[in-house]
């Protein structure tokens, strides 16, 4: 067995070991051979309501944003070169937030429509957040460089924050319900999320891995991409625009969720090296593994109370992302 293959049966490991105990761990527990029995319609009607009901949609939503904000960060950080560049300062996930909030203070989040409208409001604000960023780059930088999408995104992402601080104080009734979908949570969400962000997950990766020479070409900088014949500012620009699709459809599920799009694809790379067609695929499985475990944790440390899962990832990622900062500046 080689050595990347190795690696990454280790790492499917992690990943089953992950999804295991987010399935099992809980105010009641459900051991592994419990979980088996439940999926093939064996055990008691309740733990097989328990586990295929709550727990399966759940954990798999869980994996699945993860996985999506993960691939998404890896791809952020090549295509503008900055080691600190993720969807999450790019202002995707506050457009996302500034979209849901909009539709929450309109009216339109309750009974079976708002089900369908907060997710949608997400996307399309996380859509338009990433667009505006790139068109005000345009406007500064004919040539669109990283420098330029990281600066305008970091500027629209606390522009978004302050007007959903605006929201909530105009709107007090609904200032804890925006407080909390800024923090993100994978309650009571259903197999809905599962079965649109899935397959999303599926073709975003796909492309990202197709277009896996493209990234390694722009992580060694413009000039020497644009000596192989590939136009940076363009490739750039399509690739944060499908990146900006994939988290703002996680998003929209999962609420602001931050930190897991820049440490998986960091951890991926010192693990796997810095070959996308590898680093990509593994990013996106350390990511959905670290999101699972956070989960987990997030409504079992405070049990029976939850804790918002983006404040579990910002707990621990906010240590890694000084790390990140203050090693490439000594350096």
């Amino acid at each position: 067995m080689s050595k990347p293959a190795g690696k990454f049966v280790g790492l499917g490991a992690f990943a089953a070991v992950s999804l295991i105990l987010g399935a099992g761990l809980g105010s009641v527990y459900i051991s592994p051979a419990g979980i088996l029995r439940a999926l093939f319609g064996g055990g008691d009607d309740s733990t097989r309501a328990l586990v295929l009901s709550l727990r399966l949609p759940r954990v798999a939503l869980a994996f699945l944003t993860g996985a999506a904000l993960a691939a998404g960060g890896t791809v952020m950080q090549s295509a503008l070169e900055n080691p600190l560049a993720s969807p999450f300062g790019l202002g995707v996930s506050a457009g996302a937030g500034l979209g849901a909030s909009a539709a929450m203070v309109a009216g339109a989040s309750g009974g079976v429509l708002g089900a369908l409208v907060m997710p949608a409001a997400g996307f399309v604000g996380a859509i338009v957040a990433v667009l505006l960023a790139l068109g005000l780059a345009r406007v500064f930088d004919k040539r669109v460089s990283g420098v330029t999408v990281v600066l305008t995104g970091m500027v629209l992402s606390l522009f978004f924050s302050a007007i959903m601080d605006l929201m909530s104080a105009l709107n007090p009734e609904y200032a804890q319900r925006i407080g909390l979908w800024q923090m993100g949570s994978f309650a009571a969400k259903g197999l809905r999320g599962v079965l649109i962000l899935g397959p999303v997950l599926a073709v975003c990766l796909f492309i990202f891995i197709a277009r896996a020479p493209e990234l390694d070409l722009l992580t060694f900088g413009d000039e020497q991409a644009r000596s192989m014949g590939l136009d940076p500012g363009r490739s750039r620009r399509s690739l944060i625009i499908t990146v900006a699709v994939l988290t703002g459809t996680a998003v929209a599920f999962s609420g602001v969720i931050g930190f897991v799009d820049l440490v998986a694809p960091h951890v991926a790379r010192r693990i796997f090296g810095a070959r996308h067609r590898v680093t990509l695929p593994a990013a996106a499985i350390l990511g959905g593994s670290f999101m699972t475990l956070c989960d987990l944790a997030a409504r079992t440390v405070a049990s029976p109370r939850e804790i918002p899962v983006g404040a579990v990832t910002a707990l621990m990622g906010a240590p890694f992302f000084m790390y990140v900062f203050f090693r490439k500046g000594a350096r």
